[in-house]
């Protein structure tokens, strides 16, 4: 795939050496929530943005949006499913669609790219629905599937983030009520295994690192007043290598944004990372 362009606005990247703000966001429809978009990066300004759930074709991503912004976009999309894409101040090389061994026709849920030096893994884990649908055995491939590929593209001696909604929520702490969800998808032993089995090429939970609280969550249902009881999951992550481990100076899960109208059921997880 050839290079992103620069956005219009864009200083190609700045400095190799530049500090560098990350952010993830499953979006739950770009075309539904464009302007709530457009409007947190005017704000707060990501090097990189990575969205989930774009729903979008590739020839109706709202591309000149963001380069009015200043960024640059690829992106894999499908009509009212699924979909990612990387937004960033700069050139985004290496790109690469999809996961090792998949077939084209799959859905477009990982996109990857390498911005300055970091390379970039955009992804959105099945769902799974049920422990008694065919989607959850897909669900533990595609985890599978993600740790073959880094294996196969990357290496933990770079610097490599991997990030965006997984669909699992990884401790008791991250889940509002653990008996609800214990045993269930979500919150399944072989998803944490298979989540694990991911973060054991060479990668750390980057929130973790500053926060360990319980009840600090990115997902909330639109239903029953979830997200005024503050009965959520944490399913979103920015996870990172060593090397970035050890520059990551500050993560936070942007909760204002679940306040707004019409907001996405996700939040925005960012990172920051000292040169």
């Amino acid at each position: 795939m050839a290079q992103a362009r620069p956005g219009l606005n864009s200083n190609n990247g700045a400095a190799t050496g530049a500090p560098m703000k990350v952010a993830t966001w499953n979006v739950n429809s770009l075309r539904a929530r464009l302007d709530l978009t457009l409007d947190w990066v005017a704000r707060e300004q990501p090097d990189v943005l990575c969205m989930q759930e774009t729903k979008v074709l590739d020839g109706e991503f709202p591309t000149e949006e963001f380069q009015r912004l200043g960024y640059g976009v690829v992106m894999a999309g499908e009509k009212s499913y699924n979909g990612v894409a990387i937004a960033a101040r700069g050139l985004l090389r290496d790109v690469k669609i999809g996961l090792v061994g998949a077939a084209k026709r799959d859905d477009k849920r990982v996109i990857s790219a390498t911005f300055k030096k970091t390379q970039i893994f955009c992804c959105y884990v099945p769902n799974g629905k049920s422990l008694d649908s065919p989607d959850f055995e897909y669900k533990l491939r595609w985890l599978d599937q993600l740790r073959a590929t880094l294996d196969a593209w990357s290496s933990p001696s770079k610097d490599v983030i991997v990030c965006g909604d997984f669909n699992v929520a990884r401790e008791a702490r991250d889940v509002f009520d653990v008996r609800l969800f214990e045993g269930q998808t979500h919150f399944h032993p072989r998803e944490h295994a298979a989540v694990n089995r991911v973060l054991e090429f060479g990668l750390n939970d980057a929130f973790r690192l500053f926060d360990d609280r319980a009840e600090q969550y990115s997902w909330w249902d639109y239903r029953a007043g979830s997200f005024r009881k503050n009965e959520g999951l944490r399913i979103d992550y920015i996870f990172v290598s060593e090397s970035l481990k050890q520059r990551c100076d500050k993560v936070w899960m942007d909760v204002g944004e679940r306040e707004k109208d019409k907001p996405s059921d996700h939040i925005p997880v960012v990172a920051t990372f000292r040169a």
